[in-house]
């Protein structure tokens, strides 16, 4: 990728598929082409100024989409209790988790006192959940999630097949879900 032909062939190839995934995990329209603009106003920035390519083009587009999801949510989200929004409930549950734990508000110069507490809820409760899990499972949910590195790149730095990482993961959120659930259906019925 060395010009601005092949950058334009890039942004035409991946932006139906960067677009769906933005717009999966954004409220409106307009938030997520935004995100998609600064995406790809990232991969024109990193072409023209870096001497080496990018060399995982997509893997790239969707850790700085995703990233750029997460600097999003943070400036826009609002203080209000989490809302269950799934039936299954455990993929809503972990992502208004991660939401308390993980989101500041830049508007406002300090949190309230109540996402305060229920930010050192959450925080106490994730801290017993991830210590009772084994060594290979909790490294690598944090690793993943809290860290927020791809398990193809632990793969490469660890030697672990990717299929035995995913299912540690797969295996440390199953446990996580299970332990957050009395303190969600607590916060969510109090």
């Amino acid at each position: 990728m060395k010009n601005q032909h092949d950058t334009g062939e890039l942004i035409a190839k991946y932006q139906p598929r960067l677009q769906s995934f933005i717009r999966g995990k954004v409220a409106s329209r307009e938030d997520a082409e935004d995100i998609l603009q600064d995406v790809f106003y990232q991969l024109v920035k990193t072409v023209n100024t870096t001497m080496n390519p990018i060399e995982q083009v997509s893997a790239w587009l969707y850790r700085v989409a995703r990233n750029a999801i997460i600097n999003h949510a943070a400036k826009k989200r609002e203080e209000n209790m989490p809302v269950y929004r799934n039936d299954d409930g455990d993929t809503g549950m972990l992502e208004d988790f991660s939401e308390v734990l993980f989101n500041d508000d830049e508007a406002s110069p300090s949190p309230s006192p109540e996402t305060e507490y229920m930010r050192s809820l959450v925080w106490t409760e994730l801290e017993r959940a991830l210590a009772e899990l084994p060594p290979g499972q909790r490294e690598i949910y944090e690793l993943t999630e809290l860290e927020g590195i791809p398990v193809k790149e632990i793969a490469r730095t660890t030697g672990l097949p990717v299929n035995t990482l995913l299912s540690r993961k797969r295996y440390a959120m199953l446990h996580l879900r299970e332990r957050m659930r009395a303190l969600y259906d607590e916060i969510i019925h109090a």
